[in-house]
C-alpha cells in the first residue's frame, strides 16, 4: 500500500470516527439533564482535590442519596472575565452513590474473606473485558470494540455499593486506543499516567505506544493488596518504583522482555542483570491461595504482551474453584461507609507522629468519586520488613542526568 492509499484510507477513518462521536453525542444528550441544585441537600463532605469537592448528598423529595461534585472553575472565570457576558461560575456533576472505596476498605482493616476477595477481582476483571474488549452494540457497524484503557487503575478508584456493585471510576485518564495507520508509525500516547505505585514498567521507560495492559498490571497490584492491606511496592520516584518492580520481578532484560532494547530509557540505563524473579516467593507467606498467586504473577509481568488480558484472567482456575464468589453487598452489613477521604487524617497518622519519608510518593492520584481527579494518595502505615518490593538494586547513576529517567510531558 503506497502513501496516498494510507492517507485515504486515513481520511476514511477519521469520516467514519466523526459519525461515530456524533452519535455518541445524540446518546449522550438524550440521557443528560439539568438539575437544580436547589433540589439536593448537604449530607457531609467525602472528597476534596485540586478540582474540585464531592459531597454525599440527598434529594429533597426522593430521600434518594447521590454524590454531587463541585468543579472548581475560578481560573477558567477569569479568563472569561467581561464586564458584557453573563458568566456562571459553578458547575457541579452528579454520580450514583457508592458506599465504599477500596482503599478505605482496606485502610480500615475489613477483613476480606477468600469468596469476597474473589467476587472484588471478578467484577474488576469483567469490568475491563469491557472496557477493553465488548462490542459497543449501539454503533458496532462504526466501531466494533470500546478499546478504552483506563490508565489509573488504582484502590482508591474501585467502588463498591450497598447492593455489591463494583464500580471503575476516576476516566479523568482514560482514553480510546487509536490503531496506527502506517506500521512505521505505531501510536503514541502520553507517559504522564497511572498513579505511581501502580505504574507499569513500560510506562516507567517511557513506552508511548503501551496498550491494555497497562491496566492489567493495575488490576495484578489491587488484587495483591486484597492480602497486604497495603500497596506492594510504594516508590518515591519513577527511578524508585523500577528498583522495587525489578527487586520483585527481577531484572528487566531482552531475555525476559524482547524489544526492551528499543526504549532509549533502558538503552540509558545502567541496569543490574542478575536478579530474580521472586513474586510468588514473597507473596506465599500472605497470600494464602496458591491459585490467586499464579493469578497475580501472570499479571505481574514485565513484558507487557506476555500479561494475561482481561479475559485470560477470567477464565483462571481461580475463579473455577472452591469457594464460590461472595456477595459484596455484605461489606455494607454494618451501615458503616468506608471512604478514603473520610478516614484519611487518622489513616495517614503515623505511630511516631509523621509519615515515614520511604512511604512517600508522588505521580498522579484519583478520586473516590467517578469523574475526579483528586490528590492526595493515602500513605498505608507498613510494619518493618512488610513491603513485598523491599530489595531495592541500582538503577542508574542517580546524579548523572543521561542515566536517570524521566517522562516527556506531552499530550
Amino acid at each position: 500500500m503506497d502513501e496516498c492509499e494510507l492517507d485515504l484510507l486515513a481520511k476514511e477513518l477519521e469520516a467514519d470516527m466523526s459519525s461515530v462521536f456524533k452519535d455518541i453525542d445524540r446518546e449522550i444528550e438524550k440521557k443528560t439533564a439539568t438539575l437544580s441544585i436547589e433540589e439536593y441537600e448537604s449530607i457531609q463532605k467525602i472528597g476534596q482535590g485540586t478540582f474540585g469537592e464531592v459531597f454525599k448528598v440527598r434529594h429533597k423529595k426522593t430521600k434518594q442519596h447521590f454524590a454531587l461534585k463541585r468543579l472548581k472553575m475560578e481560573k477558567e472565570a477569569e479568563g472569561v472575565n467581561n464586564p458584557n457576558g453573563n458568566y456562571r461560575y459553578d458547575f457541579y456533576l452528579l454520580f450514583d452513590f457508592c458506599d465504599h472505596d477500596l482503599a478505605g476498605l482496606l485502610s480500615q482493616k475489613v477483613e476480606f474473606t477468600q469468596p469476597i476477595r474473589k467476587a472484588i477481582m471478578h467484577q474488576l476483571f469483567t469490568g475491563l473485558y469491557f472496557l477493553h474488549k465488548l462490542v459497543f452494540t449501539p454503533f458496532a457497524k462504526y466501531y466494533s470494540r470500546n478499546n478504552v484503557l483506563h490508565r489509573d487503575l488504582k484502590a482508591s478508584n474501585i467502588l463498591i455499593d450497598k447492593q455489591g456493585h463494583l464500580k471503575i471510576a476516576d476516566f479523568g485518564l482514560a482514553r480510546f486506543t487509536v490503531g496506527s495507520v502506517r506500521p512505521d508509525r505505531p501510536s503514541r500516547y502520553t507517559g504522564t499516567v497511572v498513579t505511581l505505585w501502580y505504574r507499569p514498567p513500560e510506562i516507567l521507560l517511557n513506552c508511548r505506544n503501551y496498550d491494555r495492559p497497562v491496566d492489567m498490571w493495575g488490576a495484578g497490584c489491587i488484587m495483591a493488596e486484597l492480602w497486604t492491606q497495603y500497596a506492594i511496592m510504594q516508590g518515591e520516584s519513577e527511578t524508585g518504583q523500577l528498583n522495587l518492580i525489578m527487586g520483585f520481578c527481577g531484572s528487566i532484560t531482552p531475555e525476559v522482555w524482547p524489544g526492551v532494547q528499543n526504549l532509549e530509557a533502558y538503552r540509558r540505563a545502567n541496569f543490574q542483570t542478575d536478579l530474580k524473579r521472586h513474586v510468588r516467593e514473597k507473596l506465599t507467606p500472605t497470600v494464602n491461595c496458591p491459585s490467586a498467586i499464579d493469578l497475580i504473577d501472570k499479571l505481574l509481568v514485565l513484558d507487557p504482551s506476555k500479561r494475561l488480558t482481561a479475559d485470560q484472567a477470567l477464565s483462571h482456575d481461580y475463579f473455577h474453584e472452591d469457594p464460590p464468589m461472595g456477595d459484596l453487598a455484605m461489606l455494607s452489613k454494618s451501615g458503616t461507609s468506608y471512604l478514603e477521604f473520610l478516614g484519611q487524617s487518622s489513616r495517614s497518622r503515623h505511630p511516631n507522629g509523621a509519615i515515614p519519608n520511604r512511604f512517600q510518593t508522588g505521580g498522579h492520584s484519583g478520586s473516590q468519586i467517578p469523574g475526579g481527579n483528586f490528590h492526595g494518595m493515602h500513605r498505608r502505615n507498613i510494619g518493618p520488613g512488610e513491603m513485598l518490593g523491599s530489595y531495592k538494586p541500582r538503577v542508574g547513576n542517580h546524579n548523572d542526568p543521561d542515566t536517570t529517567f524521566g517522562h516527556e510531558r506531552i499530550y
